[in-house]
């Protein structure tokens, strides 16, 4: 694999990520803003998400002058992408904020809500640890980078996804939160079709970067839960 050392590369990974956090400051304002018209799960979801960004984005900012040597960015990690920014940030935070979806709101009993809500806290760990665990190692795309290292220490010592398990939690636990069909609902088979189609192909990547040492590391290791015994 040759080194892509495009000097654009990290400009635009700087843009982007700064539009997004941009484009989320505002929306969660507005929300602010609005949070006598929304539901007390509604706040505990902007809540968490603002600590998702800050747990993001100094690694984003930080990664974006890794060096890439192979990257899988065709049509279908776009579209995938495209469906969890749309589904997990955008239509929630036009909800909160606008309302605009009241159309397709519907109710739960309170301890729904709070079941949703205390899952956030396991949820937020889980995340910051992954990145924590991960450092230069992490990229929002299918990535590998010059020097990439396998991670086997910390978190991911038993677990080959935490970073999914956590998101699996913020999207299960999204329509717990944010009561309405489009704006709380969608994510989940949004992200059914990241997991389903992405996964493997990012195991593919690892195992083509790193060999045996991948092989024997999947052995020991699970998905989503720890595999014990090993």
């Amino acid at each position: 694999m040759s080194a892509n050392r495009d000097s654009s590369q990290p400009i635009m990974r700087s843009s982007v990520a700064w539009v997004t956090l941009a484009f989320a400051v505002v929306l969660a304002l507005v929300a602010v803003v609005r949070w006598h018209d929304n539901t007390w799960g509604a706040a505990v979801w902007l809540a968490a998400f603002v600590a998702i960004l800050a747990i993001r984005m100094p690694h984003s900012i930080r990664n974006r002058q890794n060096v890439i040597v192979a990257a899988r960015r065709d049509l279908n990690e776009r579209v995938l992408l495209s469906a969890m920014f749309l589904t997990m940030m955008v239509l929630p935070l036009l909800e909160i904020g606008t309302g605009f979806l009241a159309w397709a709101d519907y109710q739960l009993p309170d301890y729904l809500t709070a079941i949703g809500a205390a899952l956030q806290l396991p949820a937020l760990y889980m995340f910051w640890r992954a990145h924590a665990d991960l450092g230069r190692n992490w990229s929002p795309g299918l990535e590998v980078r010059e020097n990439h290292g396998l991670v086997n220490r910390g978190v991911y010592a038993r677990v080959r996804h935490p970073m999914y398990a956590a998101i699996w939690l913020f999207v299960l636990t999204q329509p717990l939160l944010i009561h309405n069909w489009v704006a709380g609902v969608l994510v989940i088979p949004a992200f059914t079709a990241m997991w389903l189609l992405r996964v493997p192909r990012e195991e593919a990547l690892m195992r083509q970067t790193f060999g045996d040492a991948y092989d024997e590391y999947c052995r020991r290791t699970g998905r989503l839960w720890p595999k014990f015994g090993h």
